[in-house]
């Protein structure tokens, strides 16, 4: 599966190769034109079914994931890193991680429990006081077999649990698998463009060159978002909820979306009865924030599948709300008109 082929691949913000092969190959024969830009981000175009209109649509998901950077070797062989992308360091002691382009693998290591001192018990553990242990035995050789500047990643692999699915990376290789999925089915009335953004976790950069490169009349931003639903002992929003269908984000810290076309999607999902749900307001970021802001400005709005554990070693989602979010873009577009668009 699709989902699964992406959500193993590597591709921590910076170095998106394998994900974007994976993706060059699976629509290559679905498209009729193709390219990767001077920054990464695939950019590719279905052409309406009849002729053409000056109508253009865009629909983009980032391909990028959090992971880490090498910065530093340590005496004791151990390799010194930073984070790419937003990454709770609560997270990461005793985790397996692959490093470079061979995937070496290593375990995120910090002082073990037995010796911490009683005021240590209480904080968390900074990215500063922990290394990668890849088993070298002095700073030589951790510097010949991993040299500086190399990525790593989570060493989580994909498996179907019933009526849900883990892995790492769903954000968003989810909406990537969503646009691929799209593109696999027939055109629409207007040129679709599809874009798979690069370092989204790090500025929104591909989306803000892919935006300005396309000049679209709207776009929709595909992404896998924060899912919160777990016990809690307050009653607060759990932001989304899985198996509560696609979330439509009405605004985040990067955008207030197009309420037009947020509009539209309530009224097809409710027409088509498609569940549906909205993100909680004023959470995260998406590559909305950078496109409705190129060039003259685009109307853009959001449709994310709810992930738990996002930004973590391991997300889960579930397999419905993945085939509603791809039923209601695609109903959401087939139903889109120019005139749908408005301030």
């Amino acid at each position: 599966m699709i989902l699964e082929q992406l959500s193993n691949a590597l591709g921590v913000s910076g170095n998106e190769e394998a994900v974007r092969k994976i993706v060059l190959n699976a629509i290559g024969s679905h498209v009729d034109q193709c390219r990767v830009d001077t920054l990464g981000n695939v950019l590719a175009v279905k052409k309406a079914r009849r002729a053409k209109r000056s109508f253009k649509v865009m629909v983009a998901a980032h391909m990028d994931e959090v992971g880490f950077i090498v910065t530093g070797h340590d005496a004791n062989g151990g390799l010194r890193f930073k984070p790419i992308g937003g990454i709770d360091n609560r997270v990461l002691p005793g985790k397996r991680v692959k490093v470079g382009p061979d995937g070496i693998p290593g375990v995120i290591g910090a002082k073990p429990i037995h010796l911490l001192e009683e005021e240590e018990e209480a904080r968390v553990v900074k990215v500063d006081a922990m290394v990668i242990d890849i088993g070298a035995v002095s700073k030589d050789a951790a510097l010949k077999a991993v040299p500086i500047g190399q990525y790593a990643h989570f060493a989580t692999r994909f498996q179907r649990l019933g009526p849900t699915a883990t892995g790492k990376a769903f954000d968003d290789r989810a909406g990537c698998a969503v646009l691929i999925e799209l593109l696999k089915g027939t055109p629409f009335d207007f040129d679709l463009h599809a874009a798979f953004t690069v370092q989204e976790e790090v500025g929104l950069r591909g989306a803000q060159v892919a935006a300005f490169t396309i000049a679209p009349d709207c776009a929709f931003i595909l992404e896998g978002t924060i899912c919160d639903d777990g016990p809690k002992d307050k009653d607060v929003s759990p932001t989304t909820q899985l198996g509560h269908g696609p979330a439509l984000t009405i605004m985040d810290r990067s955008v207030l979306v197009n309420r037009s076309l947020v509009d539209h999607l309530i009224a097809t999902a409710e027409s088509a009865l498609i569940p549906y749900q909205f993100k909680q307001p004023g959470l995260g970021g998406t590559d909305a924030g950078a496109t409705s802001r190129s060039k003259a400005g685009v109307p853009s709005a959001v449709m994310a599948i709810p992930c738990r554990y996002i930004h973590s070693p391991v997300s889960m989602l579930s397999w419905n709300d993945f085939r509603n979010t791809l039923k209601l873009l695609h109903a959401g577009l087939a139903g889109l008109r120019p005139e749908t668009v408005k301030i």
